[in-house]
């Protein structure tokens, strides 16, 4: 059975486990672009792209291309690595052994650090900070956090949808300089702000009045509420299947807050 580059690509994914929403999210490539791409529907895929999954692989675009195996026991090491290893050499079998322990406990405790530690992306800036803010509290695992309001009505990285009178829930995120500025979170919906935010995302938004143009904003255009970039005149999607929206065609222009992160998917 002869393989293209469309399997080799499919296989590594398959080994690494890696979903197709986190190779989008890993390479930029919007979702249906990358979709399209690996279905075969994209006869002439862009190289830059290629590229890009290759990158995210770890990869050469050599084996996906042509299949031929790259040389994988050749390593770029920095002068500290080279240094380390020059002494791990001098090292008797016993001193040897307890450096793999210590190397071996260290990874583990950095896995469970990882896995309990629940970061939020994104530009962090001075504002208001007013919805709803509660004391700190204790987590199971002992880190500090506290409770935040969720819009459960969806803001629109697509159409546009109303946010008015919606329902809010309350949920528990870290207390850190992550999520500071963190007034209050959105759920968004839709596909227009594709590949760094996808349907279901839940944002994290300073409250505040005005953004700088190039910051990404909650927006309200004749009551209807939108996740776009300011973009000065109008407001910007992240994907470029979908048209700038132009503030001259809308009667009230309001901005609800900036978005200072999201809430990373499990």
């Amino acid at each position: 059975m002869e393989y293209t580059y469309i399997d080799r690509i499919k296989k590594i994914k398959s080994e690494k486990k890696i979903t197709n929403d986190r190779l989008s999210e890993m390479t930029e490539i919007p979702l249906g672009t990358l979709s399209k791409i690996l279905a075969g529907i994209s006869d002439s895929p862009k190289l830059s792209n290629i590229v890009a999954i290759c990158a995210a692989l770890e990869c050469s675009v050599d084996y996906i291309l042509t299949g031929i195996p790259e040389n994988t026991n050749n390593y770029t090491l920095n002068e500290s690595e080279m240094d380390l290893i020059e002494n791990y050499r001098k090292l008797d079998e016993h001193s040897r052994e307890l450096v793999s322990m210590v190397i071996s406990k260290e990874s583990e405790r950095k896995a469970v650090v990882n896995n309990n530690d629940r970061f939020f992306s994104g530009k962090k800036s001075a504002g208001m900070g007013a919805i709803i803010r509660t004391s700190a509290m204790k987590s199971a695992a002992g880190l500090s956090r506290r409770s935040i309001s969720l819009y459960d009505f969806p803001v629109s990285a697509g159409t546009g949808v109303y946010l008015f009178e919606t329902e809010a829930t309350s949920i528990n995120i870290p207390d850190n300089q992550e999520t500071a500025l963190a007034d209050y979170a959105l759920r968004i919906k839709g596909n227009s702000m594709e590949p760094k935010y996808r349907d279901g995302d839940v944002l994290l938004v300073e409250e505040c009045d005005s953004v700088e143009y190039g910051e990404l904003g909650i927006f309200m255009l004749d009551g209807e509420g939108y996740f776009k970039k300011f973009g000065g005149d109008r407001l910007i999607s992240l994907n470029p299947e979908y048209n700038d929206i132009l503030l001259k065609n809308f009667g009230e222009v309001a901005c609800c807050g900036r978005v200072v992160g999201k809430l990373k998917r499990k």
